[in-house]
């Protein structure tokens, strides 16, 4: 999908030598408590059904996945492709009712 590969680009971009100070000096730990502020705002958007909230909500979690995904692939650890391919093989793997055993998509 072509947004989540310039989501990933950017990502990316923000934390080179030459990309943002404040985003190249997060850790998994320093950035925590944003994580935690961003899904409680995403809950209020659920609690009030407000749908526009909602997508912005979903995308500022998503870009904490992607930059603690970023984060981990420059210290060699894994890559934002590891975690979806984990969380897919997961959720095939939870639901035979629905994919058999085993199914490969």
């Amino acid at each position: 999908m072509a947004s989540i590969d310039e989501l990933l680009a950017t990502t990316a971009r923000l934390r080179a030598p030459d990309g943002c100070p404040w985003d190249r000096a997060q850790t998994h730990r320093t950035i925590c408590d944003c994580l935690v502020e961003e899904v409680a705002e995403l809950l209020q958007a659920i609690d009030r059904d407000d749908t526009p909230n909602l997508r912005e909500e979903l995308g500022d979690l998503l870009f904490h996945v992607v930059l603690h995904a970023q984060m981990a692939s420059e210290a060699g650890h894994f890559s934002f492709d590891d975690v979806a391919r984990e969380v897919n093989e997961k959720m095939v793997r939870r639901h035979p009712h629905v994919f058999g055993d085993g199914v490969k998509l």
